[in-house]
């Protein structure tokens, strides 16, 4: 009888080891808005690819399959029944109320491993016991949490009547998103900011590894221009405004690269000197990037990859000092012997700090104080080769302590 119990379970164990099937699911894959989230799901495939087996797919939505923008190549995406509304695959931030209900329909039983990458909803599929999830959060839900009001201002909705409809909408997902961040075993932070967020609003810990910029693209070499340069995805909680604002009263040229709701809006808000270019491709933002005489960054962030794009391209950063960009500018203004400056950081976001530290910023000329090789060097902390390590280290510390605790 003792026999027999053993090698029902040595065949189990065999057929485990067999299976060792992977999933990895984003929220969503849209080829009009992919940006860093998507590029770090895309290393995280890369990685688990070499290391453990190539991962099944899964998302929401998508449109990027049959375009020059599939990050996968021809690798099938496994969706949800949104993909199949109307819009569904172009905007699926419309259907907001069902993107809970989405997400738990997504079938993952046959895999050992899941990994999420998550800013939104991703963190919340339906796992066993017998599953290790490892979530990588972007963020909590911004709209739902710190960023409602900015969120509701800037709704279409909430301009014909229905801002309470809204608030009541976000209550609802509050509730949610607080619930289902304890879904997945191991949480991963973007940043300190995002650790703290996730510590205030789900009361729980997670291991802080910052996303990988590939610092190999940036030339810092090129002679430095009189321009000052952004670049961002033109929507609300960015604060473009305030940039085009306040260069408006320097008079300073300012370069905005990218596109998004708030494109005509702050066309009409930007003199001469600003110049609105949309969006731009990856040649352009490099040598942009590399002869700027600093890049200015007004929103809050949870990381903020352009700043340190901006930073293995030389420039130094002009930035509010808040948020993700935390995590990697050092200011001028306030840093020890031992630490090398990589921006200068206004303490309110307001036009008013942004005229006086870019006023200070000229007539001092201390853009003069940073030496963009230096700046390059400092910008390789968050190189890919540092991401996949760490990244796997926390992968295999987790099936580890995964394992040992469902040995019984």
């Amino acid at each position: 009888m003792k026999n027999k119990y053993i090698n029902k379970s040595a065949k189990k164990l065999k057929l485990k080891k067999k299976l060792n099937k992977v999933a990895l699911v984003h929220d969503w894959y849209l080829k009009s808005s992919i940006g860093g989230a998507e590029k770090m799901t895309l290393l995280m495939d890369h990685i688990l690819k070499n290391k453990f087996s190539t991962p099944d797919l899964f998302c929401i939505a998508e449109n990027i399959s049959k375009t020059n923008k599939n990050l996968f190549k021809n690798r099938q995406i496994n969706t949800s029944f949104i993909q199949n509304l109307p819009f569904g695959k172009t905007n699926v931030q419309n259907y907001l109320p069902l993107i809970p209900f989405a997400i738990e329909q997504i079938d993952l039983r046959n895999y050992e491993l899941i990994i999420s990458s998550s800013h939104i909803s991703a963190k919340a599929v339906l796992t066993s016991p017998d599953q290790l999830h490892i979530s990588y959060i972007h963020t909590p839900m911004r709209y739902a949490w710190d960023q409602m009001n900015t969120y509701i201002e800037s709704s279409k909705l909430s301009q014909f009547g229905l801002g309470v409809f809204i608030r009541f909408l976000l209550y609802k997902l509050r509730q949610w998103d607080f619930q289902t961040g304890c879904r997945p075993d191991y949480l991963i932070a973007n940043s300190n900011f995002t650790a703290k967020r996730i510590k205030k609003y789900w009361g729980l810990n997670s291991t802080v590894i910052h996303p990988a910029i590939n610092t190999k693209r940036f030339n810092f070499k090129k002679n430095r221009g009189e321009f000052y340069l952004t670049v961002n995805r033109l929507v609300p909680n960015k604060r473009i405004d305030l940039l085009i604002n306040s260069f408006n009263k320097l008079n300073l040229p300012l370069i905005i690269i990218g596109d998004g709701i708030e494109y005509k809006r702050l066309k009409k808000l930007s003199n001469k000197n600003i110049k609105l270019l949309g969006k731009q491709n990856d040649e352009v933002v490099e040598d942009l990037m590399s002869r700027c005489r600093a890049f200015v960054y007004s929103g809050i962030e949870d990381f903020g990859m352009a700043p340190v794009e901006a930073m293995a391209s030389g420039a130094p950063i002009i930035a509010f000092g808040k948020g993700g960009i935390l995590d990697t500018v050092s200011c001028i203004t306030q840093c020890s012997e031992k630490v090398y400056p990589t921006g200068v950081l206004f303490d309110n976001q307001t036009i008013g700090d942004i005229v006086d530290t870019i006023t200070w910023f000229e007539e001092k000329k201390i853009w003069k104080n940073f030496d963009p090789e230096m700046l390059n060097h400092f910008s390789k902390k968050f190189s890919k080769e540092n991401f996949s390590k760490k990244f796997l280290q926390f992968t295999n510390k987790a099936i580890e302590e995964f394992n040992r605790k469902n040995k019984c």
